[in-house]
């Protein structure tokens, strides 16, 4: 072999590894990292410069209200499981679809499935929305209504042409229709990465031609992160060598920092003090579901088995009445303060923290929370359990269920400064204090590989 035969041979092998690593193309890898847009962010379409902080944190209780309510009816609905609404939702990202790749702007979505994008000849009503040419992608294919996939849509039917045709409804009155087809999506890690994108081929995806509904004007489609296999994490674990894990760290409300929606190994919860709950039978749809046992304030212990769902949509948590009243007498009788009014009395156990003193004395009265599920301790620190909602202001951002939507969620405020690990393959989510803002920029080595 001669000394040039092997100079072209080494650059021929440096060159596929990193086109490999670049497309997630060889090897088992780490996974990849996505930007976590909150919807109030300055990134995103939903922003309102006109609202201050304050603001956004009121719109977002009500939304969560909404978002519960919707939960509600489809998890106890006649024995009916439905897609969740798409309105009342807190977090967005970033996907790229089809060759050459078009960038569109999804919301995410844990409690729904169906991962679909507008289409064309859908109208693009609000700038600055996109929809998706499937005509100009070399790896645009429909999906044959026989297929498995279309059997498992809640609502599909054949075309002329033997094509999948869906309709999926939303509890807010949205909806979207249109056909079941595969394409490649392309995902870019976040700055800081090493490998800034991984392409997944045939992902089966919703393409939109038609959508109705005030939270679906802008949004360019929904990534649905739910538990069923037309979800996108059920199909990265089908397509790629992934496994069906993802994982999050939620920023609190106040930071500017983008939060990291990490795939794959990125997706494993290895802070100090992790703890890892076991999810309850996936019979309730596509929900997050675990068994809480207990709650700890202090040295007091209440015993008070529930269903909890953990939820990416509702920033407030929902819980049983009895264990709220709970909670919120033992929480005010160790904080010792005088309570105030919540701004249009959305709250329980308010107080007043204008001025330095005030709010130490607060913070420092406020006790630890701790939620046993099973023989997961989470526990709740003063920012997971209260939350401004006006200047001078901080309320208890945990609210009761009512007797018709009896339904209990664990919201983002509760898992603010949380890394938040599912990993279906093992049934499982880990939970992990952590600081949040710092988990965009962080470096890790790796790369995919496509099956």
């Amino acid at each position: 072999m001669t000394t040039i035969y092997r100079a072209l041979l080494f650059v021929g092998i440096v060159l596929t590894a990193r086109l490999c690593k670049a497309h997630g193309g060889a090897g088992v890898g780490d996974g990849f990292s996505v930007e976590l847009i909150h919807r109030d962010s300055v990134k995103s379409p939903y922003h309102d410069p006109a609202l201050s902080a304050h603001d956004r944190v009121l719109a977002a209780v009500r939304r969560s209200t909404a978002r519960a309510e919707a939960l509600a009816r489809s998890y106890i609905g006649d024995g009916i499981v439905s897609q969740v609404v798409s309105k009342p939702f807190e977090s967005m990202m970033v996907v790229h679809v089809g060759t050459p790749p078009t960038r569109m702007l999804a919301i995410v979505d844990t409690g729904s499935d169906l991962l679909w994008l507008k289409c064309k000849p859908h109208a693009a009503t609000a700038p600055p929305g996109v929809v998706f040419d499937p005509f100009s992608s070399s790896t645009f294919l429909r999906v044959p209504c026989y297929s498995d996939a279309c059997h498992a849509l809640p609502v599909s039917q054949c075309d002329s042409s033997y094509n999948c045709y869906y309709d999926q409804f939303y509890l807010d009155g949205s909806n979207t229709k249109g056909y079941l087809s595969t394409e490649t999506f392309t995902f870019h890690s976040i700055p800081g990465r090493d490998y800034p994108q991984v392409r997944v081929p045939k992902v089966n995806f919703g393409c939109s031609g038609s959508s109705n509904g005030t939270g679906l004007i802008i949004a360019d489609g929904v990534v649905g992160l739910g538990r069923r296999n037309e979800s996108l994490i059920s199909q990265l674990g089908i397509r790629t060598t992934l496994g069906r894990r993802f994982s999050y760290c939620v920023v609190p409300f106040y930071n500017n920092a983008s939060s990291a929606l990490n795939f794959g190994a990125r997706a494993a919860v290895t802070e100090p003090g992790a703890a890892t709950a076991v999810l309850l039978p996936s019979s309730a749809g596509p929900y997050y579901t675990l068994a809480l046992q207990s709650v700890k304030i202090g040295g007091s212990t209440f015993q008070h088995p529930s269903n909890v769902v953990i939820d990416s949509g509702s920033a407030l948590t929902f819980l049983d009445k009895g264990l709220i009243d709970r909670m919120v007498e033992d929480i005010g009788r160790q904080i010792g303060l005088p309570t105030v009014q919540s701004p249009e009395k959305l709250l329980r156990l308010c107080y007043g923290v204008s001025g330095a003193l005030r709010t130490y004395l607060f913070r420092k009265r406020v006790p630890d929370v701790t939620m046993y599920f099973g023989e997961a301790a989470v526990t709740l620190k003063v920012d997971n359990l209260f939350v401004g909602v006006q200047k001078g202001i901080t309320c208890f951002a945990m609210t009761p269920v009512t007797e018709r939507y009896p339904f209990s969620i664990l919201g983002s405020i509760a898992r603010q400064n949380m890394h938040v690990g599912y990993d279906l393959d093992r049934g499982t989510i880990t939970f992990a204090p952590a600081d949040c803002a710092s988990s965009y920029t962080p470096t890790v080595h790796g790369s995919v590989r496509s099956t």
